[in-house]
């Protein structure tokens, strides 16, 4: 039987790596210092530039990032944070954990990201800011959002946990809204080995504030300008990303090559009426965390290529407002039906910078198996 195909394999980055991440891990580990410290501060910096950002602080996860970001622009009881309800739940559940309400909008069909027409319709006199979110490492159309949230005198808060490297106009990601939040989990595309984020700004002053509440708002040490929180990033994951980081383009490179690939092979498999491949804005540059399609009868394809030794994972398959712990915030649950579509029909496929032509043609090829009537 053929080897299967994994939906991510980090041994295969990992390998070419394991002697200049031992050595910084161990650097780490000779030094005893922990946590924060210059491993962290030279990522910062080399993080800020990679950005293109003023400001750059790492933080101990993408979770903690949006949640960090809420508390720097003092969003809390009685104010609404809009945002897409098709995404990771994060994006949703830091809103509410600072007191706040998320207001949900649908997802533009073609690249599953906020509708901007449903944004301005979302927008009340409670509105503090919106926040959305580059799904799958595709770039939201940033500057009509921006000039609406400017036009509303709202913050925007980038969701960019998906999407480091990702641009719009030639601009990163993550630098272009108020503050900018972003996920070092093992499976991204920069990633830790544990948990980590980052959170961006062009702005002094929200920098300062961010530093203050990723350790407990304290400054000098045991005094408590503000109430803030544990987001402090450790050492070890700073040195690890730190050797990682030089690769990160190449990594990116390479999930895009193999898109190009996907949709090649797609076409000469007589799919393309079948499959919905991933939409590239010609504007921006997708960077591909997953590769997501949309298929007919998904759970059945997706079990059938399971059973063939192909990876996949569907990402989401419960939109927000479907969610059993958001039940009261009173969205209708038929209010948003390309969301509602996505869920139902999406499927990523493996789309590591190390894959083979061979495994691509592989998946392909099991994709074609999967797609026939039962």
């Amino acid at each position: 039987m053929t080897p299967p195909v994994p939906l991510l394999d980090l041994q295969a980055q990992y390998r070419p790596l394991r002697e200049a991440l031992l050595e910084a891990v161990t650097r780490v580990c000779d030094s005893q210092r922990c946590i924060l410290g210059d491993e962290v501060l030279a990522l910062e910096h080399e993080l800020a530039a990679y950005l293109g950002v003023s400001h750059a602080l790492g933080v101990s996860s993408g979770t903690d990032a949006l949640l960090a970001a809420l508390m720097a622009l003092q969003i809390g009881p009685g104010d609404e944070v809009i945002t897409p309800t098709f995404s990771f739940f994060a994006t949703a559940g830091c809103v509410v954990r600072v007191g706040a309400r998320p207001v949900f909008v649908d997802i533009e069909p073609a690249t599953y990201n906020l509708d901007l027409d449903a944004v301005a319709r979302a927008i009340t006199p409670r509105t503090k800011a919106i926040m959305p979110v580059h799904l799958y490492g595709q770039a939201v159309d940033m500057a009509p959002l921006m000039a609406l949230a400017e036009a509303h005198g709202l913050t925007i808060i980038e969701d960019a946990a998906q999407a480091i490297g990702a641009t719009d106009r030639g601009r990163a990601v993550g630098g272009l809204g108020t503050i900018g939040c972003f996920s070092f989990y093992p499976t991204k595309n920069l990633g830790a080995f544990g948990d980590g984020g980052l959170v961006t700004t062009n702005d002094a002053a929200l920098a300062e504030r961010l530093r203050l509440l990723r350790d407990h708002g304290q400054h000098p040490k045991y005094h408590h300008a503000l109430v803030g929180g544990n987001f402090r990033l450790d050492a070890i994951q700073g040195a690890v990303l730190r050797v990682k980081l030089p690769h990160l383009a190449a990594w990116t490179d390479g999930r895009r090559r193999n898109a190009a690939r996907y949709r090649t092979l797609v076409a000469e498999a007589g799919l393309a009426d079948v499959v919905t491949l991933p939409y590239e804005r010609a504007d921006a540059r997708h960077i591909y965390n997953q590769f997501v399609v949309e298929v007919p009868d998904r759970d059945r394809v997706r079990a059938a290529l399971t059973a063939r030794g192909i990876g996949t994972e569907i990402y989401y398959p419960v939109p927000f407002h479907r969610q059993a712990c958001f039940a009261d915030l009173g969205h209708p649950v038929d209010a948003f039906p390309h969301a509602d579509r996505a869920a139902a029909r999406v499927l990523a496929l493996p789309i590591f910078a190390e894959l083979t032509d061979a495994q691509l043609t592989q998946v392909v090829d099991e994709l074609r198996a999967a797609l026939r009537p039962a």
